[in-house]
């Protein structure tokens, strides 16, 4: 399937579908990516990059790299360590020269790329792309012994403290280089009304490109007291979607299940939900018709229909056990904002109109259900 194709059944695979991007950069491209097949996009940035390029801290750390020869360099992202240099370079401190013949070991592609793109070679890189994997390949001694070499670790927002705590532990003299940090956004609102979503099941997916941005929703929904029932939401119906395992931290150590390609690339987060969305909500056999239950929508014989909060809540429920009656009184609880059985008659009323009378079926003083 392309970027732009419809499904099998002519309908786009992420259509009735909302999908959250949480990232601050290249946010417009994931979300066209996601809005070319079909999901209605969410934009909720949870963190902006402060750059430090005319930062002391940044001076002063590069200034302390210069000192003397360093014997190992560990780049962990492709924009942090090229800003390094750029603004090295703009200082007229000899950054690139000084690194030369040091071992540079790149923590991901777009880090061994930065390195290439400055005329450094890159030593070595792990398949993770994790810091954690960086580090046990030091430990292994497959750079040799540690103790008493100076190790320049480039930061990139996060301050990495199980890295350079074990490399300090090992006696080796270690310069952390903090090109970048990354901070709440100057305007919370959006994500504050992303956390309210996700608790009220509004949003089918929210996708992560960075750890400090599924750190900072989880820290977000805390300060507003809605810690608990975040995680409740994404641990149920609203899935997590993370470019990859390091970005996945955060949200897996609060118990939230991820998934997440199996390149980290932008591409691949799109395909991903493009995946993982739909086989989640099974395609239905009806008596004489297919039914799927979409985020906001349902898709009868090929044909998607949007439908009202409380009428695709009735239908889920119904979905969720096709074949078996469904009370009335059950189906209340299904309805924002609550209701009353009247309210749900009236909502099958208006499933009906919408789909058709033969898909869901009246079972006299007993409740509803879809006719399998």
């Amino acid at each position: 399937m392309t970027e732009t194709e419809d499904g099998p059944d002519g309908v786009l695979p992420l259509a009735g579908y909302t999908v959250a991007v949480t990232a601050a950069r290249r946010k417009e491209e994931l979300g066209a990516l996601l809005d070319r097949r079909g999901a209605r996009v969410v934009y909720a940035p949870a963190i902006r990059i402060v750059p430090l390029a005319d930062d002391t801290e940044l001076v002063a750390a590069t200034k302390q790299v210069l000192t003397a020869p360093v014997d190992l360099v560990v780049a962990t992202t492709g924009v942090g360590f090229r800003g390094w240099l750029e603004a090295a370079d703009a200082w007229d401190l000899p950054l690139v020269e000084h690194l030369r013949p040091a071992r540079v070991l790149a923590r991901g592609p777009k880090a061994r790329g930065a390195i290439r793109g400055a005329g450094l070679v890159d030593a070595w890189s792990p398949e993770s792309e994790s810091s954690a994997e960086v580090l046990d390949h030091l430990l292994s001694g497959a750079e040799g012994p540690l103790e008493g070499r100076r190790i320049a670790v480039q930061l990139h927002g996060d301050p990495l403290p199980d890295l350079v705590a074990g490399l300090r532990r090992t006696g080796a003299e270690v310069l952390t280089v903090p090109v970048y940090r990354w901070v709440l956004p100057e305007d919370v609102a959006p994500v504050r009304r992303l956390v309210g979503s996700i608790v009220a099941g509004q949003v089918d997916a929210v996708t992560f490109t960075s750890a400090p941005a599924a750190a900072s929703l989880l820290q977000v929904a805390e300060e507003l007291g809605s810690g608990a029932d975040l995680v409740a939401a994404m641990r149920d119906r609203v899935m997590a979607v993370a470019v990859g395992a390091v970005t996945a931290g955060p949200l897996e150590a609060a118990g939230i299940p991820t998934r997440q390609p199996e390149r980290a690339r932008l591409g691949a987060l799109a395909r991903e939900v493009v995946a993982r969305l739909p086989e989640r909500d099974p395609v239905l056999q009806l008596s004489g018709s297919t039914l799927q239950v979409r985020g906001t929508a349902a898709v009868v014989d090929g044909r998607l229909v949007e439908l009202p909060p409380g009428p695709i809540g009735v239908l889920r429920a119904l979905a969720r056990r096709p074949g078996a009656v469904v009370a009335r009184p059950e189906l209340v609880g299904c309805l924002p904002g609550g209701g009353d059985e009247h309210a749900v008659e009236m909502a099958v009323t208006r499933l009906r109109a919408a789909l058709g009378r033969g898909v869901v079926e009246t079972v006299v003083k007993r409740g509803y259900r879809l006719p399998v």
